[in-house]
């Protein structure tokens, strides 16, 4: 493959969907009991859905085709069984830049297909230009608006554009092959926009078998009728199956296990925590941030010799050093020049001549840093910083690894251990608070408590957003109260297995 059509695969996302599973599909709606008089294909490629949908719905009055790449609907015209239907109409476009209002309806409209597998920031790394004017479409604030949340599916922002569409229309139906965390991002917006949808279910798809590629898909099967409401989804292991897990909302909260969470929804903490998950360090220079002991020198990322006074150097725990339990010793360290967000860093030059000179030499790496959270603050500033960074005990998980292991952390070598971003935690300032809450945590019930609200399938599925779900309160938590007033009366460290406990689904990083 050309580098050429690498580029263009990338920046359209382009996974042209087989025959085969355009048909099983098509059938799968057919069963649903869809009958559309209008199909829209936004992205119809060489016309495999087109194909499809001739064959299964024979009293559809028109079939309506869009694609961006000019190959393909020379394709698709030239395919025998499109050429001859004069139903079908291809437009030589993108859904982006159409007007889907301009299409005459009459009827029930299905909208089918597979949109584009790629998000805003791939398209940035590439150079690409298949993107919709650039905004904040969902409408984020502060840091989120500058970090990961603004990052998007091309798919999720054109799946949104169709459903606003079809909420003009009495009955209508989408139908979408799309990684499994969109369709929950557009089951999101539905509810948090009030939007009108009756049913809504996921049939999971085999995306290696299909599309060669490692990421979890469905067909997401929406129906739009009057002004019905109801937000839950259906999943449903296959296109064939008939059994089914039904997701839903409370709290405002999309739910995984709605049943473990309804036995257990007095847990959830419904007011801000007394005790806070926070997320690691941000610095965005490893090289340069994060040094290593060889012998009795610290080395930065380069191998070179650094010296540094101690004051702003702390040992650090990185993601999977949390999740493999390797907690007891470190030889990385973290270079912290601040002690909380927006603190004057011209200090460091006074209190640490040798660590200001360290930072003015790399001076470079550190001033082209592209993230928006550096701007408007003191140079060489960090992120993920506070009073919370610098107590002595803690509780730390990893984000990134499909397991609920909690672990303890204990002060090293006379310091506060410190994590990277990929790590959330809990600080306290003594061992018998820190211990009373860890075997809250590790409990049975609160481990089901999270399962429940966890996706397991999602890049990096556990979330502060999550982890403040449960109520740390004794008073609020009647089921762990006993347990909770035990530990703080007769805080034993003995007791305590220091290598945390697993939470059951299975290892390994996203």
């Amino acid at each position: 493959m050309s580098v050429i059509k690498s580029k263009l695969t990338i920046e359209y996302g382009d996974f042209q969907t087989p025959i085969e599973l355009a048909e099983r599909i098509c059938q799968k709606l057919s069963s649903l009991g869809v009958n559309p008089d209008l199909i829209v294909e936004p992205t119809c490629g060489v016309g495999n859905f087109i194909v499809a949908s001739i064959q299964q719905f024979k009293s559809a009055a028109k079939i309506v085709g869009l694609e961006i790449n000019p190959d393909y609907i020379k394709a698709a015209k030239n395919s025998p069984i499109i050429k001859h239907d004069q139903r079908v109409i291809l437009h030589h476009g993108d859904l982006l830049n159409f007007p889907l209002s301009n299409l005459e309806q009459s009827g029930e409209i299905l909208v089918i297909g597979n949109l584009p597998w790629i998000t805003n920031s791939q398209q940035g790394l590439i150079s690409g230009n298949n993107l919709p004017q650039k905004s904040n479409f969902l409408g984020y604030k502060g840091l989120d608006a500058l970090t990961g949340k603004s990052n998007f599916d091309l798919s999720e922002w054109m799946l949104i554009q169709i459903i606003e569409w079809l909420q003009n229309y009495e009955h209508s139906y989408l139908g979408m092959v799309c990684k499994t965390s969109v369709a929950r991002k557009i089951l999101y917006y539905l509810h948090d926009r009030q939007k009108n949808v009756c049913q809504f279910s996921t049939y999971r798809i085999d995306a290696k078998k299909y599309f060669n590629a490692a990421v979890e898909s469905c067909f997401v099967f929406c129906e739009f009728s009057g002004k019905l409401k109801r937000y839950f989804c259906d999943i449903f292991p296959s296109l064939e199956s008939a059994d089914f897990q039904r997701i839903g909302f409370s709290h405002n909260r999309l739910i995984a296990d709605m049943v473990t969470f309804q036995k257990l929804s007095f847990l959830y903490s419904e007011t801000q925590p007394l005790i806070k998950w926070r997320s690691g360090i941000k610095h965005d220079c490893a090289k340069i941030m994060e040094l290593r002991q060889v012998n009795n020198d610290l080395v930065n990322g380069w191998g070179e010799k650094v010296n540094l006074e101690d004051d702003y150097i702390f040992p650090l725990l990185k993601g999977s050093d949390i999740a493999n339990g390797k907690i007891s010793q470190t030889d990385k360290y973290v270079l912290v020049t601040q002690k909380s967000l927006g603190e004057d860093t011209a200090l460091i030059k006074h209190h640490a001549p040798q660590t200001w000179n360290y930072l003015e030499q790399n001076a470079a790496n550190l001033d082209g840093r592209q993230s928006k959270i550096y701007q408007n603050h003191p140079r060489f500033a960090i992120f993920g910083v506070g009073d919370y960074t610098f107590k002595p005990w803690k509780i730390a998980i990893c984000g990134l690894y499909k397991k609920l292991e909690f672990q303890l952390i204990s002060p090293l070598k006379g310091k506060p251990v410190l994590f990277d971003d990929t790590v959330y935690f809990l600080s306290f300032d003594t061992e018998p608070e820190a211990i009373a809450v860890f075997q809250i945590l590790t409990s049975a019930e609160a481990i089901a408590f999270y399962n429940s609200l966890i996706f397991w399938d999602e890049k990096r599925p556990i979330k502060t957003s999550i982890l403040n779900c449960l109520n740390l309160h004794p008073r609020l938590s009647p089921l762990l109260e006993t347990r909770f007033l035990k530990e703080t009366r007769f805080p034993s460290p003995h007791h305590v297995d220091r290598r945390g406990i697993g939470g059951g689904i299975g290892g390994g990083i996203s």
